[in-house]
């Protein structure tokens, strides 16, 4: 979900994974993407504005537990997994 911190209002929700979100980044770069990581093994990329995803990043085999964008380049998201 994203909040507004001052009103403590939900402004959206993000839907599309299929079990429980352990991980939310934002991008340090162009401040409207979203990088979130799953129980379901992918992580997803949010617009921000529109909520909608704009891809999905697979390849681990076990549960995602953190990302992390580059503060050096901003394209570059690192990911860790229970599958290493």
């Amino acid at each position: 979900k994203l909040w507004d911190a001052h009103t403590r209002e939900c402004t959206g929700t993000l839907t599309g994974h299929s079990s429980v979100v352990l991980s939310v980044a934002w991008s340090p770069v162009d401040g409207k993407t979203i990088a979130t990581g799953s129980d379901d093994n992918s992580v997803k990329l949010w617009d921000a504005h529109t909520r909608e995803c704009t891809g999905t990043l697979t390849g681990h085999s076990s549960v995602v537990l953190s990302v992390a964008w580059s503060p050096v380049d901003g394209k570059t998201i690192a990911t860790g997994s229970d599958d290493n």
